[in-house]
């Protein structure tokens, strides 16, 4: 069955504003919740380094042309106690991590954040992860840098038996354990969808065969959706993986009026050679207005047409997002 294209919006969790009030930030999800947006997603960084031209090194993992947005004195907040947050105060949105550093964290902890944060929101959490750009971040937690794709396989691996497993057991070289009962389970059958970013190569296409729901292109994949899709459907076929069921997020393009405003049907211009490329999931790259009204004007309209758009009817929600039957 074809997967309906689905609406994700990015949560502003970083700014280089000392003084930001943060609950502007739980008043613009809520807004996106109410609104029908289906998605929405916070991004990760532990620590920094003084390195930040590293984010536009393509040979570490950045992106060419790429800006570190707030320099390493940037607040940044952590994404899971951000999603847990969110989880209390919406109803209906998808909650996801685009991107979470997932092997900074201990496997076995993880795990068990993800599991609980999956049963408390009744099961809207969606992971996405990479290996990252900044080797700072990977020597504060004493892991090798080097290693990082090793490291974010071995997380996954063990989150994975955890969640689907009632006694669990695990061998790697990192770490070893057997008969271990960790409850509750995620309440998503199969444990927590995987949304596997990066490039077009073989090791991110080994990691969507083994673990992933969906795909986050990276670098020169976003900017080529058609080619970069056939290319990593191509290589996870080759593995022995099924394509078919991949999901796979795309880039709309931000258009603004002269006044500095969303132009929404030029922006959703671009959202139908997306879907046509295989995109199932359209990230509108939208940091929105920290004022809750200006929020609530905008995203109703953004939804309707986002739906007009992909020829998806619009839900009618009730008070706080909620469906009406």
């Amino acid at each position: 069955m074809p997967i309906s294209p689905q609406l994700s919006l990015p949560l502003r969790t970083f700014t280089d504003d000392p003084a930001f009030d943060w609950s502007r930030m739980l008043a613009a999800a809520r807004a996106m919740d109410d609104a029908g947006v289906d998605r929405v997603v916070v991004s990760d960084h532990v620590v920094f380094g003084a390195n930040s031209d590293a984010y536009a090194d393509p040979s570490v993992g950045g992106v060419a042309g790429g800006r570190q947005p707030t320099g390493p004195d940037g607040q940044w907040l952590e994404p899971l106690t951000v999603l847990t947050a969110l989880a209390a105060t919406t109803t209906r949105i998808r909650l996801g991590t685009a991107i979470l550093l997932a092997a900074l964290r201990r496997p076995v902890v993880l795990a068990k954040q993800l599991a609980t944060l999956d049963v408390l929101s009744g099961g809207r959490i969606d992971l996405g992860v990479g290996v990252g750009w900044q080797r700072e971040e990977y020597d504060a937690a004493g892991l090798p840098f080097e290693r990082r794709g090793r490291l974010l396989d071995h997380t996954l691996e063990v989150c994975r038996e955890l969640w689907t497993e009632r006694r669990a057991t695990y061998r790697g070289p990192e770490l070893s354990f057997d008969g271990i009962h960790q409850m509750p389970k995620p309440r998503q059958p199969g444990g927590i969808p995987v949304w596997v970013s990066g490039t077009v190569n073989d090791a991110v296409a080994r990691r969507l065969t083994r673990f992933g729901t969906g795909w986050i292109p990276w670098g020169p994949a976003r900017d080529d959706p058609a080619g970069a899709i056939a290319a990593m459907k191509d290589r996870v076929a080759s593995l022995g993986g099924d394509p078919g069921h991949l999901q796979i997020q795309g880039t709309a393009t931000i258009v603004e009026r002269p006044d500095g405003t969303l132009d929404i049907d030029a922006t959703l211009a671009s959202v139908p050679p997306l879907i046509a490329a295989g995109v199932t999931d359209v990230r509108i790259p939208l940091l929105l207005p920290g004022d809750e009204p200006r929020a609530v004007d905008l995203l109703p309209d953004l939804v309707a047409a986002f739906r007009a758009a992909t020829d998806r009817p619009t839900p009618v929600l009730a008070a706080h997002g909620e469906p009406v039957e």
